[in-house]
């Protein structure tokens, strides 16, 4: 599956009539979902986040029974200095109501072009009145990870959607930094503010965790960087 699934993303994403976030149609009894941004609730908050520089996107099928499966490269590698990381999820989701449903699932994590092995998440989740909290296991040798995510959607009165994830790592083999102290785990953590604005959305983030020093050389966590940052990103559609 993932072969093909990464083939029919490439084609699609650099054609030239795709120059968009995402792109959305019904096939047979499935929606089909192609973009550059990831389509999926739950698991949107939980995959890898895109490779700065890197060309990226994914493809999305979901029934109307609930079940759903896709997968989203953050990286298609097809630069010198990248490589192919992909995100490949299978998942239910129930609505009971306009207000409460829930959402369950796996996601595989893989680097096909780099030996070692892969490494797997359980998430799920509620979404209630508007707002998603959901959260993740990731199994990893090197690094077991513990994910909350919760998207509180649009604030009252600010006319901003709010987004945090916080995640607990701890490492298969203790980290030694130059002073001799070693790192066993560590927390990191995100915040997010988004809007749109003439037709861009903009996207506030501050990203920090609890290493610092020496200790950032054991990072590799949620964020980009380990010591505490601000990003301002906007990002256009063109349809």
């Amino acid at each position: 599956m993932t072969r093909p699934f990464l083939l029919l993303s490439a084609a699609l994403l650099f054609s030239p009539v795709l120059m968009a976030q995402q792109i959305k149609r019904e096939l047979g009894d499935f929606d089909f979902t192609l973009g550059t941004t990831p389509s999926r609730s739950m698991a949107q908050g939980l995959i890898s986040p895109s490779a700065v520089g890197a060309f990226h996107g994914g493809l999305d099928f979901s029934h109307p029974s609930g079940w759903y499966l896709g997968q989203y490269a953050p990286s298609m590698g097809v630069t010198p200095n990248s490589t192919l990381r992909l995100d490949s999820y299978l998942g239910y989701k129930h609505q009971f109501d306009s207000s409460l449903g829930y959402e369950v699932g796996l996601i595989h994590y893989s680097q096909p072009t780099i030996a070692g092995p892969d490494s797997y998440a359980l998430y799920g989740g509620i979404s209630l009145l508007g707002n998603r909290f959901g959260g993740a296991l990731r199994d990893n040798p090197d690094n077991r990870t513990g994910t909350l995510f919760a998207d509180f959607g649009q604030l009252p009165l600010f006319d901003v959607d709010l987004t945090v994830k916080l995640a607990h790592h701890r490492l298969g083999t203790p980290f030694t930094i130059g002073d001799g102290s070693q790192v066993n785990a560590f927390s990191d953590w995100s915040l997010e503010l988004s809007r749109p604005w003439l037709g861009i959305d903009l996207n506030l983030i501050y990203s920090n965790s609890n290493l610092s020093g020496g200790g950032c050389d054991a990072y590799s966590g949620i964020n980009t960087y380990c010591d505490s940052v601000v990003t301002l990103k906007a990002q256009r559609s063109f349809f």
